[in-house]
């Protein structure tokens, strides 16, 4: 009441009232007398300065121009109190600050990330050999390594926009999208829709879609990892009988956030149902490409017995991994692992060293999800045939023969 009845005495006058909020809250009674101004985060030139005045106050050693490029994007997000704190405790923590103290700044920004609580900042220790096969999803990231650099940009290349991969479940999904961010040294958040979704106000989901998008895009460049796309999004068709229209909304919301954001958010979706999938989502320039991932073929399967068994033991000679991958046709990547966890378990209760019979016996008492689920198996590699990129190396050579 107070600020309307200042507002009214101030027309005419040059007086002006400024107010100042973290938060975006303006009553209903006030939106058509203020004038709303978003301070964005600091940029890249904001932040150069910081990380100058820096160096120069502490007289620290000339950074390469990569070096200086890993910092100010590790950087992005914080303001500018936050950066200069930031680049002041790595250079306390190391006595110096290299392109190897970027770790400490990201930590910084994984406290942003626990602050907003529906994204959720993920670590991964595996590197993208830990992927056994996928050899041309492997290789279409790779070329991709460098793609969020000033390099990519001046030599004329647009930022990526995002992938789906598609596929049976057990097959390495998810295990390749979190190594994607070690590959491409960035970090990966993962967008929770179940967080997303709340029913306690009209517009609160929305809004936490929004608040979740603004973050992602205030520490890029980095990648938006959604899991199970299929389960999120499958019933935003008819959602006006069950939900009011909420998951309608949000899709709509995402849908365009996808295409007209400018900002480098690489969205990276896995999903295992692609008929519960909206339309929207698998038409061309939503994904930059659509990957299909098969369950995995035999030198695949061979190469996946390879690094569980590295993993666990340092001498693997005594295994014949051809008869392995013979033994377990139809198995996915999470199968076979299961399989050698069952056949360690059964020999450690018997206080002996596990043997290649032992892993055999482990695969043969197991029912693999290509024989429970055949009809869906097959009608998603129906649908991806012509439609899908193959992962695996072998088919998407035969592919091309083909065509």
């Amino acid at each position: 009441r107070w600020l309307r009845d200042a507002i009214a005495s101030f027309k005419g006058s040059q007086k002006t009232i400024i107010l100042m909020s973290p938060v975006q809250q303006v009553p209903i009674e006030l939106e058509k007398e203020v004038v709303v101004i978003d301070f964005s985060l600091p940029d890249m030139g904001e932040l150069n300065q910081v990380l100058t005045q820096h160096l120069e106050q502490n007289r620290g050693r000339r950074l390469t121009t990569e070096a200086r490029e890993k910092l100010l994007r590790a950087a992005l997000g914080l303001t500018q109190d936050e950066a200069e704190k930031v680049y002041r405790k790595a250079q306390v923590t190391a006595n110096r600050l290299t392109e190897a103290e970027v770790d400490i700044v990201l930590s910084e920004k994984k406290q942003l990330i626990r602050r907003n609580g529906i994204l959720e900042y993920i670590e991964e220790d595996e590197t993208i050999d830990a992927v056994g096969g996928l050899e041309e999803l492997k290789r279409w990231l790779k070329q991709r390594s460098n793609a969020f650099t000033e390099r990519a940009r001046e030599y004329g290349l647009p930022q990526p926009k995002g992938m789906l991969i598609l596929g049976v479940p057990g097959c390495g999904k998810s295990l390749i999208a979190k190594t994607t961010s070690r590959l491409w040294s960035l970090p990966l958040l993962r967008l929770d829709m179940g967080r997303v979704y709340d029913g306690s106000m009209v517009g609160r989901s929305e809004a936490n879609l929004r608040n979740a998008l603004k973050t992602a895009e205030s520490i890029s460049p980095a990648i938006l990892f959604i899991d199970e796309l299929d389960k999120a999004f499958a019933g935003s068709t008819g959602s006006s009988d069950s939900d009011g229209g909420t998951s309608s909304r949000i899709f709509g919301s995402f849908l365009t956030w996808m295409q007209e954001k400018t900002s480098p958010v690489f969205v990276m979706a896995t999903a295992n149902r692609v008929e519960r999938l909206p339309g929207e989502f698998l038409r061309k320039g939503r994904f930059d490409e659509i990957f299909f991932v098969d369950l995995p073929t035999p030198e695949e399967r061979q190469e996946i017995f390879k690094i569980h068994l590295t993993k666990r033991r340092r001498e693997i000679e005594r295994f014949d991994l051809e008869q392995l991958a013979k033994v377990s046709e139809g198995f996915s990547g999470a199968e076979i692992e299961q399989a050698l966890v069952a056949a360690m378990y059964e020999a450690f209760a018997q206080e002996r060293e596990f043997t290649q019979l032992d892993i055999i016996a482990a695969i043969k008492s197991t029912l693999p999800l290509s024989r429970t689920m055949t009809e869906q198996v097959t009608a998603l590699r129906d649908w991806a045939r012509q439609r899908a990129r193959p992962a695996a190396a072998s088919v998407a050579e035969y592919q091309r023969l083909e065509f």
